[in-house]
């Protein structure tokens, strides 16, 4: 008799992220107390407009029953609408497919154009969800390492040197979960030339595309390269930019023949996103950004706290965010150390210790597949921002 459950979902591991999260919520409820860097979400209610357009849609007693696979028509439109007016890459309706999350979005690209043995570049520290889509679907990943010294951006040659004649896509993420790293324009124009040459697909998660600091540009590779567009899938969703990562509601931008084989997916895994949902993002995606230019703000001047704090402890190498809402300091300083009786030898270890001993929960890079660093969210209160960061500074000190 084999095993009661399938190798292949028993090989899915937990996601980091959310666990830490759930066990820092957890000792916060039993009475500790605890500051979390784990949340990977805006710590800004949903704008009132958006809750509004929910209420109403309730009344609706069409958004009671089925509604398309493929999304609300008028959502559909919206979301075309605002990508070409946020990014300048133009499509039509018919090329936006919504999901259940962009975690569905993500999952499904890969089910999509993956066969078993195919191979997908990933530069590395990696969100963790991306290797295990890339499981499920018989592929593997090829880790392409990045380090707080090229300030965690891949580079065509190393790109080229991880292709082999399995190589079917390259993931590319600017802004960056974790690093809070983003590729310059000529950059991103390198590896999108090297896609086309090479005629690769490229999944490009641009979720985070509207938190981005200074002199920062976020650039939409298929824009830049346009011959690029035919063998490009574009993911997004509203829980970052308009804070509804409980909302559930993401959404893919790709060629026709894609959309197509991923709605007829989603139409036996899931049918239609939650009607009302959609309806709240469709007066997030076509309203105003004033509330997100508030919440960059507000991201804006705590990473510069957490950037000024990290900056000054031996042994820490830190890079300033310059999107998304994460910094990833590197501790590869501090290991080999015993610190207030703790043993460093790993992150993991760094990880385990601060939760221990100052009551702070980050996320190990092991979690992201490169040991060594740390993401510290900053999608948290100034208060607790300044608080949190001060306790590892006197953890290490």
């Amino acid at each position: 008799m084999g095993a009661r459950i399938s190798d292949r979902i028993g090989a899915i591991k937990e996601s980091a992220t959310l666990a830490i999260t759930a066990k820092a919520k957890a000792l916060k409820a039993a009475g500790e107390p605890v500051i979390g860097f784990g949340a990977g979400e805006p710590d800004f209610p949903t704008p009132q407009h958006i809750v509004d357009a929910a209420v109403a849609a309730c009344t609706d007693p069409a958004n009671h029953k089925y509604t398309p696979s493929s999304g609300l028509p008028d959502l559909r439109e919206a979301i075309a609408a605002k990508t070409i007016r946020d990014s300048g890459f133009s499509c039509e309706a018919s090329n936006v497919l919504v999901t259940n999350g962009g975690k569905q979005a993500v999952a499904s690209s890969f089910a999509v154009i993956l066969d078993p043995g195919d191979e997908v570049i990933v530069p590395t520290p990696f969100w963790t969800t991306y290797p295990e889509a890339i499981a499920l679907t018989g592929a593997s990943h090829v880790p392409v390492l990045t380090s707080v010294e090229n300030g965690f951006r891949a580079t065509v040659e190393q790109l080229e040197a991880a292709r082999t004649d399995k190589t079917k896509a390259v993931l590319f993420v600017s802004p960056s979960n974790p690093t809070g790293s983003m590729y310059n324009r000529d950059e991103i124009e390198a590896i999108g030339r090297w896609a086309v040459e090479h005629d690769l697909w490229v999944i490009t998660d641009e979720i985070y595309e509207h938190l981005v600091y200074g002199d920062n540009e976020h650039h939409s590779m298929p824009v830049v390269v346009p011959e690029l567009a035919d063998k490009c899938i574009i993911l997004n969703g509203v829980a970052k930019t308009y804070a509804m990562t409980g909302w559930r509601v993401g959404w893919m931008v790709a060629p026709g023949d894609v959309i197509k084989a991923a709605t007829n997916l989603q139409s036996h895994y899931t049918s239609n996103v939650n009607n009302v949902a959609q309806r709240a993002a469709l007066a997030a995606v076509a309203g105003p950004l004033d509330a997100v230019a508030e919440m960059r703000d507000a991201f804006d001047r705590r990473r510069k706290t957490m950037y000024t704090l990290l900056s000054g402890v031996d042994g820490v190498t830190i890079q300033e965010p310059q999107g998304a809402f994460y910094a990833y300091p590197s501790f590869e300083g501090i290991l080999g150390r015993n610190i207030k009786g703790h043993q460093i030898d790993s992150t993991l270890d760094l990880a385990a210790a601060l939760l221990d001993d100052a009551k702070v929960a980050i996320v190990p890079g092991e979690a992201f597949g490169a040991g060594g660093a740390a993401r510290l969210s900053f999608a948290l209160g100034d208060d607790d921002l300044g608080e949190g960061v001060g306790r590892i500074v006197d953890f290490l000190s």
